[in-house]
């Protein structure tokens, strides 16, 4: 059975995460590669969840509610989409990641320690990536306000957490300022060699 490769996008509510991790999915697969997409919150009942309850609830709850929930929906999304696509040895690109939720959570104060143990289960993704765009341009960028965690200060702090990751080497940065098909094709260049390095040629074709 051939090794899957698992990438995740990163980046501030705004910074065009959904579009270019779409747009990787689908530049990949003209590629000749066998990538699919997925996203966090995931498409499971504990994601429909958070959606209506922690990110359109109107007011933003507990931190800790939040982790928990988001934890509980990331086991089910490893379990249930992310393993037995990697198992057939598909490329998979998800929309937000365990990273989303250090950054949101640990800036609305909760230890990194803590969001880390509770998910533990969570399968670590082989090449991670930060869109970075400063936050009064990513606030710009939302046409409306879709969620409780779209307001700038939140921004501001949740980029920091972000920033913190990329100085460990556990993120790797991509300029988001730059127009939308110049970011794609930095992403798409440095996952390409990625997988290049990576040998993980054979996972074209399926």
């Amino acid at each position: 059975m051939k090794k899957g490769c698992f990438i995740c996008l990163e980046g501030l509510d705004g910074c065009g995460k959904t579009t270019q991790t779409k747009l990787l999915v689908k530049k990949l697969k003209k590629l000749g590669y066998a990538a699919v997409y997925t996203a966090e919150p995931s498409s499971g009942k504990i994601g429909q969840l958070i959606r209506r309850y922690c990110l359109h609830g109107g007011k933003r709850v507990s931190a800790i509610v939040e982790a928990l929930l988001f934890a509980a929906d990331r086991f089910e999304h490893v379990k249930n989409e992310i393993i037995p696509a990697l198992n057939t040895g598909k490329i998979v690109v998800s929309d937000r990641y365990v990273y989303s939720s250090l950054a949101y959570q640990g800036a609305a104060g909760l230890d990194l320690k803590w969001i880390e143990a509770i998910n533990t289960h969570a399968l670590r993704p082989d090449l991670a990536i930060f869109i970075d765009v400063e936050p009064e341009i990513a606030i710009k960028r939302l046409k409306s306000k879709k969620s409780v965690m779209e307001n700038l200060g939140t921004q501001k702090k949740v980029r920091s957490v972000y920033l913190d990751f990329v100085k460990k080497g556990e993120l790797v940065m991509i300029d988001g300022n730059k127009s939308k098909a110049e970011v794609a094709e930095a992403i798409l260049n440095f996952v390409t060699n990625f997988l290049e390095k990576s040998n993980l040629r054979g996972l074209k074709g399926f």
